[in-house]
Formats: C-alpha cells, structure tokens, sequence
C-alpha cells in the first residue's frame, strides 16, 4: 500500500471529482428545469449518461503531468457530448416544453463551474506537492544517459508535478551496477515508479525487471532511445492477427479532423477578408504606390501540400527586383521600402495570405511555405524537411511563435524550425491551432526582433 501523501488517493479524487460534477449537474438541472422535468427521473439518467460519456471521452483521465491545453481540450469533448445527450433528452421529451435556449444555458452554466473545479484542483494539487511535499511519486531511474539525465532534471526542477527522484542507476558500469541490489534499494526506499532506458537493458534484464515490477506492485516505465524506432510516435494496428507499426500518426489525415480544419479556415479568413482587408487593401495600396511603382500585391511561388506548387501573396513590401525570389529579407535589407518596413514589422504584409487560405492552398495554421530555391536546398541538407509537407501550408504556425520567425540565419534556425513543425503535425488539434493564432496575436501586437 502507498503511505499517504504518495499518491495513493488519486482513486479517490477522482471519486470526488464525479460526486461534485454530478452534484453540479443535477442541482443546475433542478434550477433550469425545475417545472418542467421530475429529479427523480432526470436525475438518475443523468448520472448514468454523464459516466458512460466520460469512460468514453476520458474526462477524467487526468495525470500530474497532463497539460492545461489538454485539460481544456477534454472539457470541451465532454461539453459536446453532454450538450447532445441534453438537447437529445429534450427532443424525445418534447411535450416538456424544453426550450433550445434554455438546454444551451444549462450547459454552458454548467460546464464553467466544472471546468471552475477541474482547474482548481489542478492547481491546488500543484501547489499542496510544492508547499507541503505531498501528493508525491518516488522514482529510480535505470540507465544515465542524456534521455534519463533530462528526465532526472525534469523530477529536481518540477516539484509541482509531485516526484521525488531518489537515484539514477548507471547500468553502464558492469562492476558495480547489480540489478539485486538494484531491486533492493527499490524495496527499502519504498519507491514508487521505476524508469527504464531501453537502450541500455538487455532482454534478460528487462525480463527480471518487469517480472520484479510485477510481483512488488511497482509502475514500470520506459524511456526510449531517440536512436530507436521506439522514439517515434507510433501507430499501432493489426492486419487481421498481425501487429503492425506505423512511422508517423498525423491526424489530418483523418477525415473528420480535416472538415472541422477546413471549415475553421473558411470561416477564420472569410472574417479576415470582409472585416480587415475590405478597408485596409486600399489604405495598404495607396501608401505603396506613393512610394514606389510597381503592383501592390507580391506573387511568389511556394511548396505546399504533397510538394505542390502554388502562387503565395503579400503586401508587395519592396522595390520590385529581380532577386525577390530567390533571398529572403535581411536586416537592413535595402530593398525594403518604408511602408515596408512597417508593413512587416506588423505583419500586415502577410494579411492578403488569408486569400491562399480561402482558395485551399493553404491554412490558417501550419509550417510556414518556404521559396521554391530554398526547399530544393533544404531538402538536400535539413534531415526530415520534407515532412513538413505531409500538410496544408500555413500563415503562422508553431514554429514562428517559439521563435523560429523570418530570416534563417544558421542551418540552426531551419532545423528547429522543422522540429516544432513536425511535432505540430503529429500533435494536432483545433485548440493548438487556436493557442498559435492567439499567441502569434500577442507577439505582433508586442513586435518581434526577427520581424523585418
């Protein structure tokens, strides 16, 4: 059994979690629909709806280490899924005379004193581990390499996460490294989870830790090698009896993840070209012309989807030339024209790119399209370039707010680039695309260094 204060009543917060978000349901539902609908019967179909769907949605599947972005994402599953339950209850009760208005109320009202409580006892829990060193997990790591050294850095810095990290066993040394005292150690120091380097276990040693694991109710947890196919995000599948590992997993290949993006493009740049650029084209247009002569809008062809070229737009920001299409802008470029200077400082350059979004070209969100001459050059030199291409091409992306904007100064700057957008791939949702175009808001509105 776990002493108190290691974790051993996250059972029981969860029980806690369902007593208060049932209570906060029904009590709701009795203020909303006290005169049309009898506790007794709502009440219980209530309750019983509101556990299927959460062993459904994994509502409550909430861990020390789940992100807030995350979180959010469950609620708003499990909002849709209560919201259909609700208005599908009131449709086969339609001689109640539930008005659609008041079930959307009731939802709504109900899931902000949910979400209220879910991120309240996140954050209570965080700060009880930090302040009172409760709430905690003890941990072993085996096997010292740079993965487990992360991990063991990510234990000491994150006491909010509630781990204690006891010893970092370095199999590497075959003379004092013994898995007995090993698992010795383990027992007396009443440890809680043991991490493991793949790498570094033979398959007989990992046959004894899992066989120990098992036998001392202990969690068993593996770190895999970035060498290794382990690694990767993987998709597991099975052909007929035969298991079978996919490389890559990207969620916008799924059909309903592309509708839903689809229709959030057409929506988000139909707002933007009717509300934005209908009355700040001309504006943009007579301060360029004053300027410079030439045509207010820049056409360059760009790498999209599956590699497909496509003609990009902008807000023509500098003096017609003929090296336009083959460098980028650097700082203090002369070729930039004044309006230009501002136009790019505040990325109302990009703006007309909200037209390619519209045509289907590209996307609100996503890997930032590079110049013809410098993909053909990047995919011969940056390991992995070309997966950025497995998507729709987009305005801003994950990459341009972690700080990969704009100029690529050192193949540095494109490799880290490629990273963010690869995990953005493989980790897509509409919440991580609403994140990046809130914070891509921000950074324009505070300005940026590599904005010129």
């Amino acid at each position: 059994m776990h002493r108190f204060g290691q974790g051993g009543y996250s059972g029981y917060l969860r029980l806690i979690s369902y007593l208060i978000d049932l209570s906060i349901l029904n009590t709701l539902a009795i203020l909303f629909f006290l005169k049309a609908v009898d506790p007794i019967i709502f009440v219980p179909i209530t309750i019983i709806s509101w556990i299927i769907l959460s062993l459904f949605s994994n509502f409550y599947e909430v861990y020390r280490y789940t992100r807030e972005i995350t979180i959010v994402a469950l609620i708003f599953r499990q909002m849709a899924l209560f919201g259909m339950f609700v208005f599908a209850f009131s449709g086969l009760n339609h001689e109640l005379n539930i008005h659609p208005y008041t079930v959307l109320k009731y939802v709504l009202t109900a899931f902000t004193f949910i979400s209220l409580f879910k991120f309240s006892l996140y954050y209570l829990l965080q700060k009880y581990r930090t302040a009172l060193g409760g709430n905690y997990r003890v941990t072993v790591i085996l096997g010292r390499n740079k993965q487990t050294t992360a991990l063991e850095n990510f234990f000491n810095q994150n006491p909010e996460y509630g781990y204690k990290h006891k010893k970092t066993f370095n199999l590497k040394d075959k003379n004092s490294f013994d898995l007995n005292e090993c698992f010795q150690f383990i027992l007396k120091e009443r440890i809680d989870e043991i991490y493991c380097s793949i790498s570094e276990l033979s398959n007989s040693q990992m046959d004894k830790v899992i066989s120990f694991a098992d036998n001392n109710l202990k969690i068993l947890k593996f770190l895999p090698d970035n060498k290794d196919i382990y690694s990767k995000k993987l998709k597991y599948e099975y052909y007929d009896y035969i298991p079978i590992l996919s490389l890559r997993d990207i969620p916008l290949e799924d059909s309903v993840n592309q509708f839903f993006k689809r229709a959030f493009d057409i929506l988000f740049s139909s707002f933007v070209i009717i509300f934005i650029l209908s009355w700040l084209t001309p504006i943009v247009a007579i301060f360029i012309k004053l300027e410079s002569k030439g045509p207010v809008f820049f056409k360059q062809s760009r790498n999209g989807f599956n590699y497909k070229e496509f003609d990009c737009y902008k807000f023509r920001s500098m003096t017609p030339n003929k090296d336009a299409h083959l460098y980028q802008a650097t700082r203090g470029d002369q070729r930039v024209t004044k309006i230009g200077k501002f136009i790019r400082k505040t990325s109302i350059d990009e703006l007309p790119q909200f037209y390619n979004v519209l045509f289907g070209d590209m996307s609100v969100v996503g890997p930032r399209p590079h110049m013809v001459s410098h993909t053909n050059m990047y995919a011969k030199k940056i390991d992995k370039f070309m997966v950025r291409h497995f998507v729709k091409p987009g305005i801003t992306g994950l990459a341009q707010i972690s700080g990969f904007r704009g100029e690529v100064e050192t193949d540095k700057d494109i490799i880290g680039r490629v990273k963010y957008d690869i995990f953005y791939i493989e980790n897509w949702s509409l919440l991580l695309d609403l994140k990046i175009i809130i914070q891509t808001f921000i950074n324009t509105i505070k300005g940026e260094e590599k904005a010129y």
